[in-house]
């Protein structure tokens, strides 16, 4: 079982979250995360408090460097991350822009890790050279979003006792890791 640090938060550190989000990661709830982002206390502990089933990708990122960004610029606040019920897909990608020590999962919460999804046909006509060049570029998008998506998986389990092998070999088919389980793995600094 990981071994709590000093800097491990209890949970009366956590009943009035300064950011609560909840539904599917999308442009309404980046607005949301915005709008408490502004509000949030200027110094001290902001807790963000999310469920989610999933949603975009690129939205989860785009919160995720609101995090990064400020965690930088104001460092007298500690961004702390705090997933509630169920935490998949986008809502994993927003946790990896946490540090390791700023996560935290309340009892059964499940986190789902998964391989980014694309549903795209590719229909080839006309010129020959123009046919080569729409293909590489379906191939060029495919290639980026795995080394985005790869980005991601190495962020979520950096100092962790997951290796990348593995999240690579269970995210086809949907990984699901149990708060008790990412506590012992080293994926959260702790259980609310």
């Amino acid at each position: 079982m990981a071994t709590p640090t000093s800097n491990t938060l209890e949970p009366v550190n956590f009943l009035n979250p300064a950011i609560l989000l909840s539904g599917t990661v999308d442009y309404q709830m980046y607005g949301n995360f915005r709008q408490q982002l502004a509000n949030a206390p200027t110094s001290g502990l902001i807790v963000v408090e999310l469920t989610t089933l999933g949603g975009d990708p690129e939205v989860a990122r785009i919160m995720g460097e609101d995090v990064r960004f400020h965690s930088e610029v104001t460092p007298e606040r500690r961004f702390v991350f705090l997933g509630k019920a169920a935490v998949y897909s986008a809502g994993t990608t927003f946790m990896s822009f946490f540090t390791r020590e700023n996560r935290y999962l309340t009892r059964g919460t499940r986190v789902m890790i998964h391989e980014r999804k694309m549903n795209s046909q590719v229909h080839v006509e006309g010129p020959l050279t123009t046919c080569i060049a729409s293909l590489q570029a379906t191939l060029n998008e495919i290639n980026e979003s795995i080394a985005i998506q790869n980005e991601g998986f190495e962020n979520l389990i950096r100092g962790s006792q997951v290796a990348m092998d593995e999240v690579l070999q269970k995210a086809p088919s949907n990984w699901y890791v149990e708060a008790r389980e990412a506590l012992e793995r080293g994926l959260i600094a702790g259980i609310i």
